[in-house]
């Protein structure tokens, strides 16, 4: 199904396919838990940026794998690069229009300990 998404200030906006029954990783580490991040894995093959490429701006940190981008306007990440997942991006579930739309199950991810839980895997 196609979703559609973007930052409050609406200068960023995506699409993706996933389908109907998704999981999202709830991830405990300093970022996510300050900003609520609910991470829902899409292949870069399924994501498409469809306006704001020119509003994002990127942060990185700790190892510098992860490309995390905000709205340089509103300041809101809607999506980014995970170190996770190379060959996806991470949508924010809470920055799609309708997330009721899809039957989520949430997976807890234990961030703060990431070598850990990365070597116990995310399937």
């Amino acid at each position: 199904m196609k979703i559609e998404g973007g930052c409050h200030c609406r200068a960023v906006r995506f699409e993706a396919e996933v389908p109907e029954a998704v999981e999202v990783l709830d991830c405990n580490c300093s970022v996510c838990s300050m900003t609520g991040f609910r991470h829902l894995i899409v292949p870069h093959p399924y994501f498409r940026l469809v306006s704001g490429v020119e509003s994002l701006t990127s942060y990185r940190f700790g190892t510098g794998a992860a490309e995390h981008l905000f709205c340089r306007i509103c300041g809101i990440k809607s999506f980014y690069q995970p170190r996770s997942h190379p060959g996806a991006w991470s949508v924010n579930l809470n920055a799609l229009d309708d997330a009721g739309a899809l039957t989520v199950t949430v997976k807890s991810f234990d961030g703060r300990n990431w070598e850990q839980a990365a070597a116990a895997g995310f399937d």
